[in-house]
């Protein structure tokens, strides 16, 4: 065979840098973003933070260091209200497995699916003092749910009234009207899980409760995650109404959260700076919590 010089290869074609124009453009569309957080979140709560380092009454505007959260720390209302976020805590895994199982059956179109996907979401269009002023009815201690708990030879709760059972009172209708929010955003996670792995546990005879742990638990990972963030938010931060009109912080203070402390420091004792103090360790036990729980689930899925 004849042989000859080889060709040179062609050179390989360097893609080309974009403009500065072009490089700069995902900077000024996140820009105005940016902007609004900066203004309305960053920067109010900086200005709260510093604020909690000042006096109240004869010393407004006076730094008086930690003696704010020194206070806070002597105050057996506030403990009370951080000893009831660690009850949220312990309750939290139940108010993520409750839209999470609901979002499961209708996914896997249960009979009326459709009917339930209407149902289970219209509690969370309604305003917190409308459900806090229905519920304080049929929890009354003459109300209907103490009469039904009659019929069947129970003996009636003090549902509102009793210490050590108000809070869950409190938490559960939380729940109740909070939740379908949460089921909004499984059954969207629904959309992104391979319907061929249901499939597959199928045919191979998966029960319900394994297909969950082994499939849907492990393909739903990271919206789980967001749904224990907001939902534990939510039960920090949107509860007042509730609070408000179903018990009043009572009683004997056992439903008093840190929302509530802060809204009597600042609404009915005068003491912004105190209710600053309250609000920046708030938002340090959302963060802690917060950190914590992506930290477990991200260990709990990849140890799955």
């Amino acid at each position: 065979m004849p042989t000859g010089p080889h060709p040179s290869p062609a050179p390989v074609a360097r893609p080309r840098r974009g403009s500065r124009t072009e490089r700069l453009a995902p900077f000024a569309l996140v820009a105005p973003t940016v902007l609004i957080v900066v203004a309305l979140r960053l920067w109010p709560l900086a200005l709260g933070v510093n604020f909690s380092f000042t006096g109240d009454g004869d010393l407004n505007g006076t730094p008086v260091g930690l003696d704010n959260y020194a206070t806070l720390l002597g105050d057996p209302l506030f403990r009370t209200a951080l000893g009831n976020v660690g009850l949220l805590v312990l309750l939290l895994p139940v108010a993520v497995a409750i839209p999470g199982l609901l979002a499961t059956a209708i996914h896997l179109r249960v009979p009326g699916h459709r009917v339930y996907r209407a149902v289970y979401f219209f509690p969370a269009v309604l305003s917190p003092v409308i459900v806090g002023a229905i519920f304080t009815l049929l929890l009354g201690y003459d109300g209907p749910l103490n009469d039904l708990l009659g019929v069947v030879g129970l003996g009636p709760v003090d549902w509102l009234g009793d210490p050590d059972v108000a809070i869950f009172a409190v938490v559960g209708v939380h729940v109740w009207a909070t939740f379908g929010m949460a089921l909004v955003v499984f059954l969207a996670g629904f959309s992104t899980l391979d319907p061929s792995l249901l499939d597959a546990a199928r045919v191979d005879g998966a029960s319900l409760p394994q297909t969950l742990r082994h499939v849907i638990v492990p393909g739903l990972a990271r919206t789980i995650q967001f749904v224990f963030a907001t939902t534990m938010i939510g039960m920090l931060t949107s509860m007042f109404g509730l609070l408000f009109v179903m018990t009043g912080g009572g009683p004997e203070a056992s439903t008093y959260l840190p929302e509530y402390y802060i809204w009597v420091q600042q609404g009915q004792l005068d003491r912004p700076a105190l209710a600053s103090a309250a609000s920046t360790a708030l938002f340090l036990v959302m963060l802690l919590v917060g950190l914590a729980q992506v930290g477990v689930l991200r260990r709990a899925g990849r140890e799955g």
